[in-house]
């Protein structure tokens, strides 16, 4: 049996999300495959979901191997679909998952999430599983217990794909960083019913109808900063990708509080992916943390 050790699992995720910046995470919308990244590749591309660089938590897509959320490419075949896809059925640590607030251990030693963004220039695309917005540059920086991870693109789900109490949110927002090893981070935010998010208007405006990889440049940079609710309470965890190739080695950061989006928005969304996120999986023994009340 051949071995991989840790640094050639760092360097073949990192791979992939190079190659699939194409939308981590995405759960139902019957839509077809994007090409299949790694937990790296989905950060650029999937998630995971998520997604998804071992986000997508997002993922771009299976290698070569048509994926949709219904039917018989649906979640609960992936791990059927290809060797490379194995984990999105016997992995031990994937994404999303249902947070159970009074469950959920408070540590004391637990930095502050600190999100160093600007207004970027992004790039638009539809993956076939998401709406992805790729970013021009690594400017923007997740900073999570000492270690800089630099945002490479975000994608939307809908509904969301992490539950809070076993109740799901309108849409999530993932947000997939990098480090300079490879490693993955993905920021989610639930997004709920409310006012316009205008950080989002043109970006809204031009998002392709159909499967389009080349993209639309957006005119006006995005907001980043408008896009993250006031308090930034998270709970933290290790997860996946929530796309195939289901990547693990995710590190999770899912922000309790809600940001508001209009109900033309969701709607919008949902006219081009009716419902493209992975159902919750087990957690497996894992521990969810959160720095709040801490």
């Amino acid at each position: 049996m051949m071995m991989i050790t840790r640094k050639t699992a760092l360097l073949m995720m990192s791979a992939c999300l190079t190659a699939a910046l194409a939308g981590c995470g995405q759960k139902e919308s019957g839509s077809s495959a994007a090409p299949a990244a790694t937990p790296a590749a989905s950060a650029a591309a999937s998630p995971v979901s998520t997604a998804s660089p071992a986000a997508s938590p997002a993922a771009a897509g299976s290698h070569g191997a048509h994926w949709s959320y219904t039917g018989d490419t649906g979640p609960s075949h992936w791990g059927e679909m290809g060797a490379e896809n194995a984990a999105c059925a016997n992995g031990t640590e994937q994404s999303p998952i249902d947070i159970d607030l009074a469950k959920a251990k408070v540590n004391q030693t637990l930095e502050d999430i600190q999100t160093v963004y600007k207004p970027t220039a992004f790039t638009v695309v539809n993956n076939g599983h998401t709406v992805q917005a790729n970013a021009a540059d690594s400017s923007n920086v997740l900073r999570i217990q000492g270690k800089d991870y630099n945002l490479v693109q975000f994608h939307f789900h809908l509904p969301s794909e992490h539950e809070f109490n076993g109740k799901s949110f309108d849409m999530e927002l993932h947000l997939v960083h990098k480090n300079a090893a490879g490693e993955l981070a993905v920021l989610g935010v639930m997004l709920k019913g409310g006012k316009e998010q205008a950080a989002l208007a043109e970006l809204w405006s031009k998002m392709p109808a159909g499967e389009n990889m080349e993209g639309v440049k957006l005119e006006k940079p995005v907001d980043l900063a408008a896009l993250l609710p006031a308090d930034k309470a998270s709970f933290r965890y290790n997860g996946s990708l929530t796309t195939p190739p289901c990547s693990q080695s995710v590190k999770w950061t899912v922000l309790e509080q809600p940001v508001e989006v209009s109900p033309a928005q969701i709607e919008a969304f949902r006219k081009l992916f009716p419902n493209n996120a992975r159902p919750v999986q087990e957690l497996k023994g894992r521990t969810v943390e959160t720095d709040k009340d801490k």
